[in-house]
């Protein structure tokens, strides 16, 4: 895909790997799941992916294939949650688990004060899903 005009990043924004040369499938995925938008791709020489950039929400998703060769093998996601805070919870989390989704901790109102559950990708990270409280 070719690169488009790009949002100005600012403050932190993940940038996940993704292991077993999956990427690509993960765009897919991510897109289906969370509506994200891919803003680039850039390929290696043997197809794997060594840089895409997505806009999911609002804000920005970075992410890579795993290259073993150079940084050692990439570990199972573990200790990071991709968080979005949407309008309507209820309606991101239906999409998610349409999609493929899966239940991590269900989604209910919270304590809190939000409308709150989290989900595993099929390719190992968790994501939160937040918005309003509902009735």
């Amino acid at each position: 895909m070719a690169t488009i005009e790009q949002n100005v990043m600012q403050g932190v924004t993940p940038h996940i790997t993704i292991r077993d040369r999956r990427a690509a499938e993960a765009i897919d995925f991510y897109a289906r799941a969370f509506g994200a938008a891919e803003q680039s791709r850039h390929p290696s020489d043997d197809g794997r992916l060594m840089h895409a950039h997505l806009n999911i929400n609002g804000g920005a998703l970075m992410m890579h294939d795993d290259f073993p060769e150079h940084m050692g093998p990439a570990k199972e996601p573990a200790g990071t949650v991709l968080h979005l805070e949407v309008d309507d919870a209820d309606k991101w989390w239906k999409r998610a688990l349409d999609a493929g989704a899966e239940v991590k901790f269900p989604i209910s109102n919270q304590f809190w004060g939000a409308r709150y559950g989290q989900v595993s990708d099929p390719f190992g990270h968790t994501w939160s899903i937040s918005g309003p409280v509902t009735e």
